[in-house]
């Protein structure tokens, strides 16, 4: 698929995403995006290449949805125990990784070695109000211990005070030994306490920055990923940068929304429910 090919594809996508304001009951109840949204009506230009959205958003492969789910385990209470049953689980569906806070990411990395499941850890989290040289420690730290995948929380106060400058320190402070370590780095904006315009600055800053990634949300804030998030960060970064949806994606049908949004990895910690829907197998009880 080409670098337009895509950009037709979120342009589409960005644009019913807006006619939903305009007027109820025009959801469709397969994807919570616009109803002649669906598949059948992106047709032509999913022919143009884009098979990953044709694919997951008709249901696809279980594999495939795994493999664009990072399993989260973020609770400040979560024991030894639960971490380890995490790490089980996630080299047994084939989860992207875990995302774990830094005190269990040793722990997490030696489990998984081997099993293809990559350790995601979080830094200057939940609040993102911690220093930038303090996000560089954390970051180096957590690389160290053997994460190969960081989010990290910018510091939305500064966002929202226009110290851009300051933002882009802050997120450098992270995404530059992330580089230099062959790391990815993704950059949660918050969104639930951003204006749209806040939202698309943050996504600017953040690919000017040197990001792999721009995530919606912590879990911990006022709101989760939306759709319509998910399609407007998608329509700022462009086809270059990866997009996460995480907070409040519980299910099959919520991960649908979001990857047809434009989401190419998602958060979530019922990632073992999501796969068992997609098997169309009744989830465990939890």
């Amino acid at each position: 698929m080409t670098r337009d090919d895509l950009q037709r594809l979120i342009d589409v996508i960005v644009e019913e995403l807006a006619a939903t304001t305009g007027g109820p009951s025009t959801r469709c109840s397969c994807h919570a995006v616009l109803a002649d949204c669906c598949p059948d009506r992106l047709r032509g230009v999913l022919d143009a290449g884009a098979t990953r959205v044709g694919l997951y958003a008709a249901g696809g492969a279980p594999s495939g949805i795994a493999s664009m789910i990072d399993h989260t385990l973020l609770k400040p209470d979560a024991t030894r125990q639960n971490i380890e049953e995490l790490c089980r689980e996630a080299a047994q569906f084939h989860f992207a990784t875990v995302c774990v806070n830094p005190a269990w990411v040793g722990l997490s990395a030696r489990l998984l070695a081997g099993s293809g499941v990559g350790v995601c850890s979080v830094v200057g989290f939940p609040l993102g109000a911690t220093t930038a040289d303090v996000k560089g420690y954390e970051t180096r730290r957590a690389i160290f211990d053997g994460a190969r995948e960081i989010d990290m929380v910018i510091n939305v106060g500064a966002l929202k005070s226009g110290d851009l400058r300051l933002v882009e320190r802050d997120i450098e402070a992270v995404t530059m030994p992330c580089h230099d370590c062959g790391v990815l780095s993704k950059v949660i904006i918050e969104a639930a306490l951003l204006t749209d315009d806040e939202k698309v600055t943050a996504c600017t800053i953040a690919k000017a920055a040197g990001a792999d990634y721009v995530k919606t949300s912590t879990g911990f804030g006022p709101g989760g990923a939306t759709a319509a998030d998910v399609a407007l960060m998608r329509r700022v970064v462009g086809a270059e940068m990866g997009v996460k949806a995480a907070g409040g994606v519980r299910d099959l049908e919520s991960v649908k929304a979001m990857i047809a949004a434009g989401a190419t990895r998602v958060g979530a910690s019922a990632g073992v429910k999501i796969v068992q829907q997609a098997r169309g197998e009744r989830p465990s009880a939890s």
